[in-house]
């Protein structure tokens, strides 16, 4: 059969496994098969032998979840490499996130996966056992081949890379020094972390459309309107990251009275987070609309609505008594403080008193620039800026970055302080270890929007359990990049897409 034959949709396998069935034996293997190697061709040429036809389903490039710099090759010429097989009879790109639907579609005899799925219990994402049950509902056969184990991703890291040379250099370096296992040993330890997150509840509008040009009558951008997204950003982005990787999440905030919004932001809430929200009465709920041209994705203006005046003083003292009696039951605080109001002097010091491990972000942005920095805290042990944030706080624009980093931890009292760089990744300063620089690892950026919340979110656990810097890093660059491959705060980055993400970094 010619090969481009083999290459069929979905709903055609299915037909042609309907007619097929009844006479003959139908192997199924499903993957991403993102570089084609001599791994996979073993695996295809045992499967093959356990039937009549080989039907090969490929993971669709919106599902490969390897991390922002991956599948290295796009569907259409994953499924060519695998038509291009004897072996293999027909290929369809999967419709589906995971081969349970597909399994269920195809309702092949034999199931068959590679070697180094034969320890179900060694997939921590579940999709193994979850594919294993609907086998069985199906009546097909679950198989394991015999095969020498090769990594598309080990492959693709030394021949393939898309990273820059010097991001290839260091993780080379990180690699003779920590192995996978101990990072993946850091996201473990996170879990028995109990969290309190406190900061701005702030909702990012989104509208996209095009532009058509200027007014005839008056010098005014023209834009049409396309559609709209509404994100919880600010501490809710924050939370939302948190809640996959710790035990518990405990949430206060404050929203606004007028706008009916409180339905929204509740339910934008992932299911491990536990919130506590003060009411400003009279106020709106922050929210930053952005005008966004839709092609690009450039921002073109930003809107904001917003009373930071803070909550008045009765309601600002209530809210600071609910969170004073919980704080002692958290192993980590984390203070996203976007200067909106939601931290009030008396709060940042009933913080710094109390907080058993205090990790803090002061963000600077067109609601505050020039009077909101770190310098408002008298005590952090962890400590996240951008470089910009950091420079405005110390009135330093040009001058070298470690003289102000160590100011300001010593001024602190940190055990950790980051800044953030953009395209050039992150300085992380630890007292007596010294300073550790790690490159940017998002080869695409689709929205920088959130990216440094999720940064500040997973590398102030890590903060917290005391890890060396060069994985504090790691692990921050490393949600950072998976953040900017994704507009505004559309969903939350977890800690099975970063494990995968590591993983797929570090073969």
């Amino acid at each position: 059969m010619h090969q481009s034959s083999k290459i069929v949709s979905l709903t055609e396998l299915a037909r042609i496994a309907g007619e097929l069935r009844a006479g003959k034996r139908l192997v199924l293997a499903h993957g991403c098969f993102d570089l084609l190697h001599i791994g996979h061709i073993r695996y295809l040429r045992q499967a093959r032998a356990l039937g009549d036809v080989l039907m090969v389903t490929i993971s669709p490039d919106r599902y490969v979840d390897k991390g922002p710099h991956r599948p290295a090759f796009d569907e259409s010429l994953r499924a060519e490499a695998m038509a291009s097989l004897d072996c293999v009879d027909f290929v369809a790109i999967n419709e589906f996130p995971t081969a349970e639907e597909t399994l269920r579609l195809l309702r092949p005899h034999v199931y068959v996966k590679g070697s180094d799925f034969k320890d179900a219990q060694s997939d921590p994402t579940g999709k193994l056992q979850a594919e294993e049950r609907v086998a069985n509902e199906v009546g097909a056969v679950m198989t394991f081949t015999q095969e020498v184990v090769f990594s598309s991703s080990n492959l693709i890291n030394r021949f393939l890379s898309t990273f820059p040379e010097e991001v290839q250099q260091y993780l080379n370096v990180f690699r003779m020094r920590y192995t996978e296992a101990d990072v993946v040993k850091v996201l473990d330890d996170m879990k028995r972390l109990k969290v309190l997150v406190l900061g701005d509840t702030i909702l990012d509008d989104y509208h996209y459309g095009t532009v058509i040009g200027s007014s005839s009558k008056e010098p005014v951008l023209a834009i049409k309107h396309n559609s709209s997204d509404l994100f919880a950003g600010g501490v809710l982005a924050v939370a939302n990251h948190l809640s996959s990787y710790v035990s518990k999440v405990r949430l206060f905030s404050v929203m606004g009275e007028m706008g009916d919004r409180e339905g929204f932001i509740r339910e934008s809430l992932a299911p491990g987070v536990a919130p506590y929200f003060a009411v400003h009465k009279g106020a709106p709920t922050i929210e930053k609309r952005r005008y966004v041209e839709g092609y690009t994705l450039n921002k073109l203006i930003e809107i904001y609505h917003m009373d930071d005046s803070g909550l008045p003083a009765d309601d600002d003292a209530a809210f600071v008594h609910a969170l004073a009696r919980e704080i002692g039951d958290y192993d980590v605080v984390i203070a996203a403080d976007f200067g909106h109001g939601t931290i009030s002097p008396t709060m940042r010091r009933m913080l710094e008193h109390k907080a058993k491990f205090l990790a803090v972000n002061t963000q600077a942005n067109a609601g505050n620039r020039g009077f909101h920095t770190i310098s408002r805290y008298e005590r952090a042990d962890y400590v996240s800026l951008a470089e910009p944030e950091m420079r405005l706080d110390d009135r330093d624009i040009t001058g070298p970055l470690s003289p102000l980093m160590e100011r300001a931890a010593a001024r602190l009292n940190c055990k950790a302080l980051a800044v953030t760089r953009g395209k050039r990744g992150c300085t992380i300063f630890t007292p007596g270890r010294g300073f550790v620089e790690v490159p940017a690892f998002a080869p695409k950026v689709v929205d920088r929007i959130g990216s440094g919340d999720a940064f500040f979110a997973i590398s102030a656990l890590a903060a917290a359990l005391g890890v060396p810097g060069e994985i504090m890093a790691l692990l921050g660059n490393a949600v950072g990049g998976l953040a900017v491959g994704v507009i505004g705060n559309k969903k939350a980055i977890d800690r099975m897409s970063t494990q995968k993400y590591l993983t797929s970094l570090l073969k």
